[in-house]
């Protein structure tokens, strides 16, 4: 059976397939269309057609009426799978999507139509504006808002991609060590993730060892580890579409005083975290439960980011975790917990889970220890 019939015929454990889980997105955003009084949304982030249809191109656009069946269309490289994936939607094959939809939506009666600000360029909106004579309304990130909790079985794709993630690290742990190069542990990484069934990484990989690891997103170079280093592994797999985020910090040969004390301090911030990780916490205070123990430990401004963000079919989706975050978490929101400290010309210490949010406590999805590792 091909990818294309997989996906047709996947059945989710309820009595329902992947089509009928894309359609009650469909549905469940139509009722957020109809509450702003639209007729319609077009929806054009590439990766907001994929969770509302399960289509996966480089070129597609859907039309989300508030009443009535929803339209996708695509060019000809995509008919086919289209077809194939989600057969009950209406299908044009049109190489320009968006003005397509929007004459279509026009063609129906519609008189408003909402458009993702975020996504559309000026270029493209007066474009659309020219194709048909309705009024273009933007509606803000209602998809990125229903992607934010997510259904069991987009939850078992993350667990997969961080099982995968956490058997890499495994397997690439006793080739970590002095005399190797940044870059060859990230490639190394990569491979073992891709040998364990990931699609790909998720995002470039971090190492940062000695005092690089002060650079949170530092680039792995020509680098040899060095005995005294603390390294810095930041990296995840991609399975199903879905993103791991893992972190590790290890040791290369017996670490100084200050470095086990920086990491003991970085690890009790992100217990902390995660503990603090429940449906209805402030996102703002699930950060400040590691910043505060941070900031008292004085390494306040070392602290440089946000404590964390959600994750699915992004590496990067709502919530922001950070001090100046707003809103509550809710049940199956998966986040990173990720508190770092980074100290300039010395090196920095990153702790990192990806965890789902749970009414009885937060599930961990990345199971690595966090004991530092000496190797």
């Amino acid at each position: 059976m091909g990818e294309a019939s997989r996906e047709k015929t996947h059945w989710n454990g309820r009595g329902e397939t992947r089509a009928d889980a894309h359609a009650e997105r469909r549905r469940r955003l139509a009722a957020l269309v109809a509450e702003r009084d639209a007729g319609a949304l077009l929806v054009t982030r590439l990766v907001n057609v994929r969770y509302l249809t399960g289509l996966d191109s480089s070129n597609a656009a859907l039309l989300v009426p508030a009443d009535g069946p929803a339209v996708l269309a695509t060019d000809g490289r995509y008919a086919g799978m289209a077809a194939a994936v989600c057969p009950d939607l209406e299908t044009l094959v049109e190489r320009r999507t968006a003005e397509a939809l929007t004459t279509r939506a026009a063609a129906s009666g519609h008189r408003v139509l909402g458009f993702e600000a975020h996504d559309l360029t000026v270029e493209r909106h007066a474009g659309l504006a020219e194709a048909a004579d309705i009024a273009l309304r933007p509606l803000g990130r209602l998809v990125e808002d229903l992607r934010r909790v997510k259904d069991e079985e987009e939850i078992g794709l993350l667990r997969e991609a961080c099982a995968i993630t956490d058997r890499a690290f495994e397997t690439v742990l006793p080739g970590i060590r002095a005399g190797v190069t940044e870059r060859a542990v990230a490639i190394a990484l990569e491979r073992a993730m891709v040998d364990f069934g990931a699609e790909g990484p998720a995002f470039d990989s971090i190492v940062a060892s000695g005092p690089n690891g002060a650079v949170p997103h530092h680039h792995p170079g020509a680098r040899e580890l060095r005995r005294g280093d603390l390294v810095t592994l930041d990296f995840g797999a991609r399975h199903g579409g879905y993103h791991a985020d893992m972190t590790r910090t290890v040791a290369i040969g017996e670490p100084a005083a200050w470095q086990r004390d920086l990491y003991d301090l970085v690890l009790r911030a992100q217990l902390a975290s995660v503990a603090a990780a429940r449906p209805g916490a402030e996102t703002r205070d699930v950060d400040a439960a590691a910043r505060d123990l941070i900031k008292a430990a004085g390494h306040g401004d070392a602290f440089t980011h946000g404590l964390g963000h959600g994750v699915g079919l992004e590496i990067h989706e709502a919530p922001l975790m950070g001090y100046d975050g707003t809103g509550k978490l809710m049940d199956r929101v998966p986040i990173t917990a990720e508190p770092g400290v980074y100290l300039a010309g010395r090196g920095g210490v990153r702790i990192e889970d990806t965890l789902v949010v749970r009414p009885g406590g937060p599930e961990l999805l990345t199971t690595t220890t966090k004991d530092l590792l000496v190797l």
